[in-house]
């Protein structure tokens, strides 16, 4: 996440990481704050899309009053809903990475444009 967020800044797209470090507790403010200040939110996580934690912070979003500030629809960016395979080019087929993240941050700030 971090190397495409330098990777777009380049391109002149700023991007604010906001990395909880725990998710028990999780820390709420530090990500309504980001969520009021940007108006975006996109979670990146390389587990399961359905059923990840991912989910549950969309939803404690959405439940509080940062989604009034929210300008895009919560973006979220996960590994594909398939077993893991083994083989390594296909393994990374499925899970997040370096340009899929950039794809996604340069889709969500054009259409905020």
């Amino acid at each position: 996440v971090l190397k495409a967020a330098e990777e777009v800044a380049e391109q002149g797209i700023n991007v604010e990481v906001v990395d909880p470090r725990t998710l028990v507790p999780l820390d709420k403010e530090l990500i309504f704050d980001s969520v009021k200040k940007t108006g975006k939110l996109m979670l990146v996580n390389d587990a399961y899309k359905t059923g990840g934690f991912i989910g549950e912070i969309a939803a404690i979003v959405t439940e509080s009053e940062a989604f009034d500030y929210l300008d895009h629809p919560i973006v979220r960016l996960a590994s594909e809903d398939v077993p893991v395979p083994y083989a390594r080019v296909l393994e990374q087929a499925v899970l997040p990475d370096v340009e899929k993240i950039k794809a996604a941050i340069i889709k969500m700030a054009n259409k905020g444009n």
